[in-house]
This record gives structure tokens, sequence and C-alpha cells, in this order.
């Protein structure tokens, strides 16, 4: 069933130009009404709820733009999964990734975690975030609904040939889904980062809890592989590896053990360094292994591109890896999300946070 899939790619890859697809460059960015009022609404809401949240935690400001980074992250690695259109030229800042949805999502999930750090001090850190995480996912998924239904919002082929075809006002079930993941990544991305710029007092474990931690990865990495499944096939694998649809554990393993590897050796040789410089030793590690094993995947055809992410390539390959420069740039940006992620739950289960 994979090659099938495989060469059924291949086909609709072939009929693209690099950034010449009508849903890439060309898209409708024509503002209508609801649109303008919407992101007056949005641009307007976030000042109300900055200046509201700084009553109530300090360094809001710090602790904003870290949010919009993980936000942003986020959305351009993602961005061939989804459309955002009809919000005029001044709304864009990369494809149809547009600033307004950032900070707009970035202004809900920011507000929903201060609440509940308000209202549940009491809890532990582990105990807390399925608060945040059960709530944000009705939130944003209503916030769905409203984009999607005011035409900002649609979703590419590729996302579509995956839904199950049930939908509630025009969002597909599968969207709870893709929200939970979105929000848990972007959380830990904003917990951890937060741990680092406000120099919380952490004890370093020199002996880390190594098979914990191993499953720690494992569920951060196969979770968000499942949910950008529709973004690439992995092609020619044995049959006996796939557990579901194109997902295969040999190749979802081996991120788990990159990520796992980096993480350990890191901590192991530069234990004394800052949080700072060793989150960076995590990415530059788990890049070093993963960027030769990433561009012998592809040129080997283990890895298609759907159209909707071929569609975005500029058509530029880096030399000596001969693989789409947009891969290089999203390497560390994966990375960034799921090592965050990975060490946010470290942290507070070793220092019981």
């Amino acid at each position: 069933m994979i090659p099938d899939v495989a060469s059924v790619f291949n086909q609709i890859i072939s009929q693209y130009k690099p950034c010449l697809a009508q849903s890439v460059c060309n898209f409708d960015r024509s503002p209508t009404l609801p649109t303008i009022s919407f992101e007056i609404f949005v641009v307007l809401g976030t000042a109300v709820m900055l200046f509201i949240l700084s009553k109530f935690t300090k360094s809001i400001l710090p602790k904003y733009l870290t949010m919009v980074a993980g936000v942003l992250i986020f959305e351009i690695f993602t961005a061939p999964m989804w459309n955002n259109y009809k919000l005029g030229r001044w709304a864009y800042v990369y494809r149809d990734v547009s600033w307004i949805l950032t900070i707009g999502w970035s202004t809900l999930i920011l507000s929903t975690i201060v609440v509940v750090d308000k209202f549940f001090n009491h809890l532990r850190e582990w105990k807390r975030f399925p608060i945040y995480l059960v709530l944000l996912t009705i939130l944003v998924f209503i916030t769905e609904i409203t984009v999607v239904n005011l035409g900002v919002r649609s979703y590419s082929p590729e996302v579509k040939s995956t839904i199950i075809g049930i939908f509630i006002f025009n969002v597909p079930i599968e969207g709870f889904y893709y929200i939970a993941v979105f929000t848990a990544l972007v959380i830990g991305f904003y917990k951890y980062l937060t741990l680092i710029t406000q120099k919380i007092p952490l004890i370093p474990i020199k002996k880390g809890k190594l098979v914990r931690n191993f499953f720690i990865a494992l569920i951060g990495v196969f979770l968000f592989e499942l949910m950008i499944e529709p973004m690439v096939v992995n092609s020619n694998l044995p049959g006996w590896s796939y557990i579901y649809r194109d997902i295969s554990f040999l190749m979802t393993g081996g991120w788990i053990v990159i990520i796992w590897l980096a993480i350990n050796i890191v901590d192991h040789l530069f234990i004394n360094w800052k949080l700072t410089s060793r989150f960076l030793g995590y990415i530059l590690t788990g890049g070093v292994f993963a960027l030769p094993l990433e561009s012998w995947l592809i040129n080997n055809h283990f890895r298609i591109y759907g159209p909707s992410a071929v569609a975005n390539f500029v058509g530029i390959n880096t030399p000596v890896t001969d693989i789409p420069i947009e891969v290089i740039f999203a390497i560390p940006l994966y990375l960034a999300l799921i090592i965050s992620f990975i060490k946010y739950w470290e942290t507070i289960l070793d220092n019981k946070l």
C-alpha cells in the first residue's frame, strides 16, 4: 500500500513548480469586513490581555515573546498542512503564515497558563499540565471553528485525505488531536524556556533516569510524527514495520534514538553548562545526527514529501546533502519543539516541581 501512495505523491509533485501553486504564493489575501474585524479583535484583545496578565505575573512581555516564538516555530514547520487566507497583505510573515494568528494563539495559550497557575498554584507542575491541555483543546477548537467559518482557515489536500469525515461546525473532529499536540508542544517549549530565562534554581541530575527519559522522548516524537504524517510519506520500508498508515517504527524509532542520544550526550559531557547553552547543544548535536540521515532518506526515496510541502519549496537544494533548503531549516525547528517538550518533563520530574 505504501509504495502506491508514494507513486501517487510523485505524480502530483511532478506537476508542481517551486512556489507557483495558487495555494502557496498566489493565494487569496483580499481581506473582508469579517476578517478585518477579526484582526482588530485579535490585536486589541492581545493588548488588553497583556495588560491584565501583567497584574498576575512578572515579566509578561518576555514570557509573551517566548510563547510567540514557540507558536511561530510550530506554524512555520507545519505550514504545508494549513491554509490561511483573506487576512490582507499586511498580515503575513512567511507564505501564508500570519502574525495575526500567531499572536492570537499565543495570547490564548499564555492567558490560560497564567490563569491556571494562579488558581491551581497548590498543584505540582505535572498535575497542572493536563488542566492546561483540556482547557486549551476546547478553547482553541472553538477559535478554529471561528477562523474556518470566516474563510480564513482551510486544510491541505493531504490533511483532507486523512480525515474520517466527521465535522463539528466545518472543523474535522481530528482537530482535537492536532490541537492537543500543538498546545502540548508549545506549552513544553514555553515552560522550558521560561525555566531558562527566569533562572529558576534547578538541581543538575548527573545520573538521569534513562528508561523514563526514553519513554518521554517516545511519547513526544511519536505523537508529533502522527500529527505531521500527511506532510511526508515514509516509503520502501519493510511492510511489517508500518504501525499506522505510513508511520514506521523504524523511522520514528530512529528519530527517538537520535534525540535521546543528543540529550544524554550533552547532559553527560556538559552537565555544568547553563541551561541556555545546553539547550543549544541539544539542538546542534541532534542536527549533526539528523541532517545526514534525513539527506540519505530523501535521496534514497525512503521519505517523500507531499505536494503541499514541495509547493512551499523555493527549488534550492543545498550542496553536499542535496536536499531542499527548507528541510535544513526545518530540522532545528523540529528539534527545538520536541527537545524542549522532553526536557520540560525531565526537569519537572527530576526537580519535583
